[in-house]
Order: C-alpha cells, then structure tokens, then sequence
C-alpha cells in the first residue's frame, strides 16, 4: 500500500516532520512517535465538523514547517531529539462507524506493534475506542491505564440508537476488556450529563472522576499529582477531548460546555504527564475547524496540546531533565 495522505486537503506533515506510510513499517523502522490522522466524525451527537480536525491541527502553526521547535521552557527540541513521523490519515467513513474503528485500531496496532507511540488527530472521540484498542492489542488488555481529558464521561451505552459513538467508547474498552475501570481516571468533569445511572456504573468498575470543582479548588498541579499517582507505573494512554477546556479557548468544538480549564493549565499537564509516565499512545479529538469563524483558536490549541505531548516525551529522556520548567 503506498502513502495514502491526507483525506481532506493537501498533504502536509505536522510541523514538517517526514512523511511515512503506516501499512509500511519499513518506511518508520526507527520512529520514535507516529502522527497518524482520524478524520472521523460519524460518532457525532450535536454539531459535525470534526473530520476536518487533523488537517487543521497540522497546518495551524504560524513557523515555518521545518521539522524542530525548541522548547523554550524544557529546552529541548522533540522534532529533533525524537524521531517523530506523519503517516498521515487512516482512511475513514462517516457513514460506516463499524469500518472505520476497524480499519482506524488495525492502523493504531501496526504502528504500535512496529515499535513507535501513536499520536493520533481526531476526528470525534469515537476513536478513542479503536485507538486505545490498538495500543492495548501491542501492550496487553487491561494492562494499559488512561489518562482522560474531557468535559464528559463518555461512558454513555447508547447514544442516538447507536452502541458506537463519541459518548460511548469508554464503555465499550471497559466492556472489552482492553481498559480497566480501576486504571481509568477522568479529569474535568462538568455540566449536565451524564446522569446517575451512568455515574453508578463508573463506581462498580473502580472509575475515578476529577471534576472541574476539584481542578478549581486543588488546583491542576494537584489534580495532575493525583492522576499521576492513581495509573502508577506501567503504560499510560492519554486522551484529550478540547471541550475540557473552556468555550473561551476552545470554541470550535461539537458539545462545548463553559466552566472548563484554561489552555495554560491543560499544556502544562499533558506536558507533565508525558515527562512522567511510560506514554504508549495519546489522541487529541473534537476540533471542529468549521464551526464558527474563530473556530482556529481551536485548532491552533490542539496542536500545542501535540506539541506539548510530544515535549514531555523528549524531556523524560534528555539530560535537560534536570532544568527547572
């Protein structure tokens, strides 16, 4: 199979990094972290839109895409001291959310299991699912813990008469066995759904809830320390749905929902969570470039999310880990 690019747009890297193709391992022998596109929003309960998501992320930064941004807090340079590639997207339909998963966990797994960490843009969080899936599939089931960012708890049964969907994929990991409950932590929670019943089943299954009230009052350093503390050791997914933080950093996004964190707090953690954990995968999912004419603030914060990520990879394994951030 050669380099299917990008589904929607030019292809382009993500900051200019080398072009791969995932069905070819060959082609990323020595890759560190692969940028893998999920222009997907079949899942979709409110406004659609974020198939176009991974094609905005990659081309929202305003430097020059050359392959190397130097952190001016770290010092170091991810795009250089990682080898990191751009696969770019999985092909994707909207309307066949069976497929997609399919096709999107057997990409996520050839990547993991060639030896790089997947970093993948989304699309709606419907492919948490398959992502984590295919990293689990490399790592073991129930062996991966998450780190989940989000406004919601995603752990709905069904949604609009469909067991697939962007509030349903913590269920369905849980259900499969590749993620369990008690190595699940949310971070963010608020607003009005779900509603108890879906709460009482987080309890039965160990599932541990950050609110935004608890990042309001402990403070995101805190909460992080926490989150950190409950996965432990062993290998760590992250995921990170934009409409954690507030409409006011974040409003090109399907189900916005105000009182969330600031795009400060929210680098900063994935940025320390990423220097601390064993990181085997991470997505970054619900940017809706086409939502409203603001709506690349939102790009533009998801792909410092990447970039952070991507930072504190680096970091845990450079010398300059010793400097104070």
């Amino acid at each position: 199979m050669a380099r299917y690019g990008a589904q929607f747009g030019p292809d382009i890297t993500f900051l200019g990094v080398a072009p791969c193709d995932w069905a070819n391992p060959e082609t990323y022998a020595d890759a560190d972290v692969m940028i893998l596109g999920a222009p997907f929003d079949g899942g979709t309960t409110n406004r659609p839109g974020t198939r176009f998501g991974p094609q905005y992320i990659r081309q929202s930064c305003y430097l020059t895409p050359n392959g190397s941004r130097p952190s001016l807090a770290l010092r170091v340079d991810a795009l250089r001291d990682l080898k990191v590639y751009d696969a770019g997207d999985v092909m994707m339909y909207s309307g066949d959310a069976e497929r997609s998963v399919r096709d999107l966990q057997h990409a996520v797994y050839t990547v993991t299991a060639a030896g790089a960490i997947p970093l993948i843009l989304g699309g709606d969080h419907t492919i948490a699912w398959p992502d984590h899936t295919g990293v689990a599939r490399q790592h073991g089931f129930g062996k991966v813990s998450m780190i989940h960012f989000d406004a919601h708890a995603d752990t709905g049964d069904i949604h609009l008469g469909s067991l697939v969907g962007h509030g349903t994929p913590m269920r369905r990991l849980i259900e499969s066995g590749a993620l369990r409950g008690d190595r699940f932590l949310q971070l963010g929670l608020r607003g009005y759904w779900p509603d108890e019943e879906v709460f009482a089943w987080q309890a039965e299954r160990g599932i541990t809830s950050f609110f935004m009230h608890d990042v309001r009052d402990l403070g995101i350093r805190e909460v992080t320390t926490r989150a950190l503390a409950h996965v432990g050791e062993g290998p760590v997914y992250v995921t990170v749905d934009v409409d954690v933080l507030d409409p006011a950093f974040a409003p090109g996004t399907g189900t916005p929902e105000p009182g969330g964190m600031t795009s400060l707090d929210l680098l900063w953690a994935v940025r320390e969570i990423a220097a601390t954990v064993e990181l085997v995968g991470a997505d970054v999912v619900e940017v809706l470039p086409t939502a409203i004419g603001s709506a690349d603030i939102t790009a533009l914060v998801a792909e410092r999310v990447v970039r952070e990520i991507l930072t504190g990879l680096a970091f845990r394994t450079s010398p300059a880990r010793t400097a104070t951030a």
